[in-house]
Parts: C-alpha cells; structure tokens; sequence
C-alpha cells in the first residue's frame, strides 16, 4: 500500500467509525448466466406453459425443453425424437412442438385453405375431410395448427418470446465466454515459438 492509499484509509475509517474498508460483493444483473441456470429457466417455462394450457403429448419437462433446445437448433423432428430419453416417434414430437407453439412453415402449409378449418364450427374431421377432398389424418393435424395459432395470439406468443429470451442468452453467454478463452490464449502464445522439436 502506498503512502496515498494510507492517508486515503485513514480519513475513511476516522469517517467511518468503522474497521472494514472494504465492500461485499454480490452477483448484480449484469453478471452471465451459467448453464445450469438457463437450463432451469428454459424448464420453468416449459413447466409454466405445460401447467397452464393444455398439452396433447405426455412428454416430461426435461423432454419438452430438449425439443425447444432442438427447435432452435435447427434439427428435424426425426433428430430431435432421436435425442429424446423418452421412447418417441416423429410424429410425437410434431405434436410436442404445436404443444409447445412451436411451427414449422411445413405446418402452415396445407393444400386446402386453412381458414376453412377456421370458420368450421364444430364439423368432424371425418366430415371435414369430405368437404375438403382431403386426407383425414391432414384435416386433424391442420385442425390443430390452426388452434395453436389461435392459441398463441390468445396468449399473446409469451411463451415462444420466453424461449428464445433464454436461449439469446445462453447463445450470448456461451459465444462471450469462448471469445474470452480464445483471447486469452490468443494473448498468452503471442510470439512464442510454436514449432519446436523435441
């Protein structure tokens, strides 16, 4: 300690009346993430959506948050079912997904007009399918597209918004802490001779 700091500490413990010149530390909202902790934030999501509407799959939290994970990732519902711990087919996934308000343009997609679907009040798929000149199987899973779309202007898309706010920061987080590591090493062989034999 220098004669300035000294002096300086002197003042502030006559000041103070107090011994401890020092301050605690503690985390504040600037402080990243850890994975752990975005991991749990992504299934606290998942579990609130799951408590509050209603799921048509039966699978778990920690399945659910793989298919969001996976969603955002870019993979197939074929990859993500393979990364699943529960026993899960495409079609289970594709059903977890618009569980989840999570579409694919290949959901909109159908080959009859979807508001059709919309404007049908309480016709069966069977008679739907009739009327559509389409499979029934397409009818039921468009049927349910179109009320997911409902339902996420119901709830005004919160859930997807929640998703990808912590993904963003788990991407943030990861991409900060791998460009400190890269500077640091960058830094630390900086005109070191790398090519030596031993």
């Amino acid at each position: 300690m220098d004669e300035k700091t000294e002096e300086l500490r002197d003042i502030f413990m006559d000041v103070a009346d107090d011994e401890t010149v020092t301050e605690s530390q503690e985390d504040t909202h600037g402080s990243l993430a850890s994975a752990e902790d975005v991991e749990a934030r992504l299934r606290e999501a998942v579990a609130d959506m799951r408590d509050t509407l209603d799921f048509d799959t039966d699978l778990d939290v920690d399945d659910l948050a793989t298919v969001v994970e996976q969603f955002y990732a870019g993979d197939t519902d074929a990859e993500i079912a393979a990364r699943l711990d529960a026993d899960a087919d495409p079609e289970t996934v594709a059903r977890a997904r618009l569980d989840l308000h999570l579409l694919r343009e290949a959901d909109t997609d159908a080959p009859f007009d979807l508001a059709t679907l919309r404007d049908a009040d309480e016709e069966s798929p069977a008679a739907l399918a009739a009327a559509l000149d389409a499979d029934e199987d397409d009818v039921a899973h468009y049927r349910r597209v179109v009320d997911v779309r409902e339902e996420i202007r119901r709830v005004n898309d919160r859930y997807r918004a929640e998703f990808e706010n912590v993904l963003q920061d788990r991407e943030l987080s990861e991409r900060l802490t791998s460009s400190v590591h890269e500077d640091g090493l960058d830094g630390a062989t900086e005109g070191q001779e790398t090519d030596i034999d031993i």
